[in-house]
């Protein structure tokens, strides 16, 4: 293109990197390989370090090299934004609910002793102690774009090893806030008062979140409520397209303004916007935006490796490369043998995690931006978190055949469905939800001599009753295929006992979208509860606070001194009443009580 072109800045630039896109990453799919490794080698490859170094050999390279990155990596920041943007909008109160124990026990456990060795490497190695800080906590981050797509390439997601790992990710997500704000701290000037610059940092931040939090609250969901579906309804997308931008960059340019990254407040964004019921509109409005700025982020991160720093000291940084997934390998081990899952599961999730991960480019590029790290440092993290990410795949492949051949060593028998197990499954009784409910629900049936499976969310319930002979097994039963495998098909009844609202509501409509004559009987909270799943398709359901309302209610008449046949009465008629209100029917609500029964 001409030197003296005026036009639009960086199209050359442009231009290659959307024919790289456009044929890079079918060939990916059809190949199998990870995009952003993919991305990061192209990056490396037609970057300033790569073929750019023989132009004066080939000049016929410089066609198709990156001359100038300023641009790409100016266009890859809007990828960071994505991204966080993303990863608040996956992190749903109704997720983080349901592995709630895995994400907040083992997930910070997995964090803070990485971080700490890792730290205490770093400052072995002389580097200064606010730099050992960050260098622990954001290579104790794993890749969650590596890790996912390998663990959905290989059917691990449905397994307790994969959910372990997803949920240690989720909390990795959630530690990259804190840790970017926690980055602009420890570059202040004053060292002599890290504490108070620290908790200063940290007042600030927590105030500014909250403010965007509950203000945005009180904004976002009636403007897109108010004009996103009219969009939609008019078959505009730009448009609401146009309002995902303007809550994204809106409020990641309040937070900036605040003094804080413009990252944080695309998280906060998509945290925001989790809450509302556009979630998935917009999941699906963005997908196609995401992958494209993703690729180009990945892209200029590895436009800024140098190779030639490789080329001089390679056994150092392959010795490091060893070391972070030595200890994070390790560290991963511990806390899933800690949550009950087998040593060969353990290790194979240690290795699928022991890399550095996309978020410690962009904590790299705010610590050197503010001084904190030394250009050096900063190349050299650059290299030994793209190194890792490139051999993961071998690696976690080398944990997956090392922890089957344990398992069959040792006769372990995983929690995970088995179509060995389930094939000859037919009149039995599915159990969602393996608590206190559930439980008792299983014992009963088990004196009656009837079939059961039961399917828990919760790995501890799984990896508990399993081995001790039990029908229980892990996975989400909103997930079609697992139904399929418990041969849904064939049972009686699908029963859910879960004691979260919002995950009984979304499993009912999960389950009546594959299987719609199947009975289905739910445990609801309350009324409005009961209501809701009703109409999402539940046959019958079971409201705890009425019936338990209903018993008390009872006990309280008979001690008051009226007859058997008086109480029944009174509590008939509120029941019918309150069937009514509930339903618009008179029809037995959850099938436990008869007109003639009593409650007490």
């Amino acid at each position: 293109m001409p030197e003296h072109f005026s036009g639009l800045p960086y199209l050359r630039e442009t231009l290659i990197f959307l024919a790289l896109a456009g044929i890079l990453i079918p060939l990916l799919q059809r190949l199998r390989i990870n995009q952003i490794l993919g991305f990061l080698a192209i990056g490396v490859l037609l970057g300033p370090f790569g073929l750019w170094l023989w132009v004066g050999h080939l000049p016929w390279l410089e066609n198709i090299t990156f001359i100038r990155i300023e641009g790409m990596v100016a266009l890859g920041e809007l990828g960071v934004l994505f991204l966080m943007f993303t990863i608040g909008l996956e992190l749903s109160a109704e997720r983080l609910w349901l592995l709630r124990r895995w994400v907040f026990g083992a997930g910070t456990a997995q964090v803070l002793l990485s971080a700490v060795l890792i730290g205490l490497a770093a400052l072995m190695l002389h580097n200064e102690l606010p730099t050992a800080i960050v260098l622990g906590l954001m290579l104790a981050l794993s890749s969650t774009a590596v890790v996912m797509e390998l663990m959905g390439d290989r059917h691990l997601l449905d397994t307790p090893m994969g959910q372990a790992s997803f949920s240690i990710l989720m909390l990795q997500d959630l530690a990259v806030v804190p840790i970017v704000v926690l980055t602009g701290g420890l570059s202040q000037d004053n060292t002599e008062h890290l504490s108070f610059v620290l908790v200063a940092v940290a007042l600030k931040s927590a105030g500014v979140i909250l403010l965007i939090y509950f203000l945005g609250r009180r904004v976002i969901r009636p403007l897109f409520k108010a004009l996103g579906k009219q969009y939609r309804h008019r078959h505009q997308p730009a448009t609401f397209v146009a309002l995902i931008l303007l809550c994204t960059l809106g409020i990641a340019g309040l937070t900036a303004y605040a003094g804080l990254s413009m990252a944080l407040g695309a998280f906060l964004a998509g945290l925001l916007l989790a809450e509302t019921e556009f979630r998935h509109e917009v999941e699906v409005t963005i997908e196609p935006f995401k992958s494209l700025l993703l690729g180009l982020f990945f892209m200029s991160v590895g436009m800024q490796m140098d190779v030639r720093v490789i080329l001089a000291s390679p056994l150092w940084l392959a010795a490091c490369v060893a070391g972070l997934f030595i200890i994070k390998a390790a560290v991963v081990l511990m806390v899933l043998v800690v949550g009950r899952l087998s040593l060969g599961r353990a290790f194979e999730g240690g290795m699928l995690m022991g890399q550095g991960g996309e978020f410690a480019f962009i904590v790299t590029s705010y610590a050197l931006a503010s001084g904190l790290f030394t250009r050096e440092l900063s190349q050299f993290v650059l290299l030994l978190v793209g190194l890792s990410m490139f051999v993961t795949p071998v690696m976690a492949r080398l944990g997956h055949v090392l922890g089957n051949t344990w398992e069959k060593s040792h006769h372990c028998a995983p929690a995970a469905l088995d179509n060995a197990e389930t094939g000859a499954l037919e009149g039995h009784v599915i159990i969602v939800g393996f608590g206190r409910m559930g439980q008792l629900l299983a014992e009963i049936l088990n004196a009656q001599g009837v079939r059961y499976v039961a399917i828990d969310i919760d790995m501890y319930q799984s990896t508990r009753k399993h081995p001790l002979g039990e029908p229980v097994y892990f996975g989400d039963v909103s997930r079609p295929e697992l139904l399929h495998r418990v041969h849904a098909s064939k049972c009686a009844a699908i029963v859910l006992t879960m004691d979260h609202p919002e995950a009984t509501l979304h499993a009912t409509r999960a389950i009546r979208r594959e299987f719609a004559d199947i009975p289905l009987l739910a445990r609801a909270h309350d009324e409005d509860h009961a209501r809701a799943l009703r109409e999402a398709g539940a046959t019958q359901v079971m409201p705890e606070t009425l019936a338990a309302g209903l018993q008390l209610s009872s006990a309280v008449l008979s001690m008051m001194g009226m007859s058997k046949t008086q109480v029944n009465h009174a509590i008939r008629v509120e029941r019918h009443a309150r069937l009514l209100r509930v339903l618009g029917t008179q029809g037995d609500l959850f099938g436990a009580v008869n007109d003639d029964d009593s409650l007490t």
